[in-house]
């Protein structure tokens, strides 16, 4: 039952970490080059779509990870995983500090009603979003290695 736990939690902050890598790799690059507005409106969308979601997906690897952490206490690996648990923690404060703040501005604008400096609000989102995915990346990377 342990080794399901930790191949379920793996996959799971695994695809979490896939997901936040891509938006900051790939996704907002492609949305930075769109022309006119399209840009900052699908930035707006992803707020929305992705505040909704995230913040569940953040909270249930944490869980998991805890759970890991508690069922495994024994055995080889638990720091990692505790180490693991510890980064996510940190990503969640980074998130409701830093990130959120941001986006649930972010996520109400559009070409009418945008600040003037919209643009160096979403560079500095970029910025703390880039800090997260390396703590997240660190997380799942002591995960896997915790795997064997």
């Amino acid at each position: 039952m342990l080794n399901a736990l930790e191949v379920f939690t793996t996959v799971v902050v695994g695809l979490m970490v896939g997901v936040e890598f891509s938006v900051a790799f790939v996704i907002n690059r492609i949305l930075d080059a769109l022309p006119e507005d399209s840009g900052q409106l699908g930035r707006a969308h992803g707020g929305r779509m992705l505040g909704a979601v995230m913040p569940v997906w953040y909270i249930g690897s944490l869980v998991l990870v805890g759970i890991w952490a508690v069922a495994g206490w024994s055995h080889h690996g638990t720091g990692m995983v505790v180490t693991a648990g510890v980064l996510l923690i940190l990503s969640v404060i980074m998130s409701v500090l830093l990130l959120v703040p941001i986006n649930n501005q972010a996520k109400t604008w559009t070409p009418e009603n945008r600040p003037a400096d919209w643009k160096e609000q979403m560079n500095r989102w970029d910025r703390f979003h880039y800090v997260r995915v390396a703590v997240i990346v660190a997380a799942f990377a002591l995960l896997v290695a915790a795997l064997t």
